[in-house]
């Protein structure tokens, strides 16, 4: 567990287990803590690096807008300052945007990509979700203070007077739009889209997603050669919120990091 300063930012990250590194991004106003549900399964067969983004948990803010292709630069700027030529990547939510940005703008350092409910453009949440994400900002942080994110946050932020300005600052980069589409068709490598099957993003964006990477157009054929490289997976029972949680996540992810997969053709 230790600070390493990156681009200007001091970044915190921490290290569990052992193997391959696997790359953690926590989503909006989390933290490394996020993964504690599912990092021992994970944990068995790789070495996690778990990271506090810019402004979040550990990390403070530094002057500059909250943007996801900065922070993707910042994860790519820490695995060059850990010395790993290649790494896989796992985001959720806010982090699943870094990751997917990390893997767009630093191709050549992500070997397997796995996103947690995460859409490719912004209007892929549903419209009542973009509504709420769109009112965020320093009265609703207000009214957060005292709910176990807040506390959270209070704990190990090093100034946790910056609660209502990092909500500030998360309502304005939600607010932007953005569509990947073209850059998502062009990625190197494998993509694990997972998404619960009452999330905050429809199953419909899922597959749309899925389809921007070679899944879903044709039958595998009975001895799977024309499976794509990627995989989708819609866990069952499960939301936005809690789909962190389950043991079904580490279920899914584990073995599509162990499989032999072919690059996308």
């Amino acid at each position: 567990m230790s600070y390493a300063d990156v681009g200007g930012l001091r970044i915190w990250y921490e290290e569990h287990g052992a193997g391959k590194p696997l790359v953690l991004l926590h989503g909006e106003y989390g933290s490394t803590e996020t993964f504690a549900p599912v990092r021992p399964a994970l944990a068995t067969r790789r070495r996690l690096i778990a990271v506090d983004l810019q402004g979040h948990g550990r990390t403070a803010d530094v002057d500059r807008p909250l943007r996801y292709e900065s922070m993707a630069d910042d994860v790519a700027g820490l695995l060059r300052h850990l010395g790993l030529p290649r790494a896989d990547v796992l985001g959720y939510s806010l982090g699943g945007g870094v990751a997917l940005r990390t893997a767009i703008q630093h191709p050549d350092l992500v070997r397997r990509l796995v996103l947690v409910s995460t859409p490719f453009r912004r209007r892929g949440w549903y419209p009542e979700t973009l509504a709420a994400m769109s009112a965020h900002d320093e009265r609703v942080a207000q009214r957060m203070r005292g709910t176990p994110l807040h506390e959270r946050y209070a704990r190990v932020a090093p100034r946790p007077q910056d609660w209502q300005a990092l909500w500030a600052r998360c309502g304005e980069l939600l607010r932007r739009d953005y569509d990947w589409s073209a850059e998502v068709a062009a990625l190197p490598m494998p993509v694990l889209l997972v998404f619960a099957d009452a999330d905050e993003i429809p199953v419909s964006h899922a597959a749309e997603f899925f389809g921007l990477l070679g899944g879903g157009h044709r039958d595998a054929g009975g001895d799977g050669t024309g499976r794509p490289a990627s995989r989708l997976a819609v866990l069952p029972g499960l939301t936005h919120y809690d789909v962190l949680t389950s043991p079904a996540l580490p279920a899914a992810v584990l073995p599509f990091l162990t499989h032999p997969a072919r690059a996308p053709g």
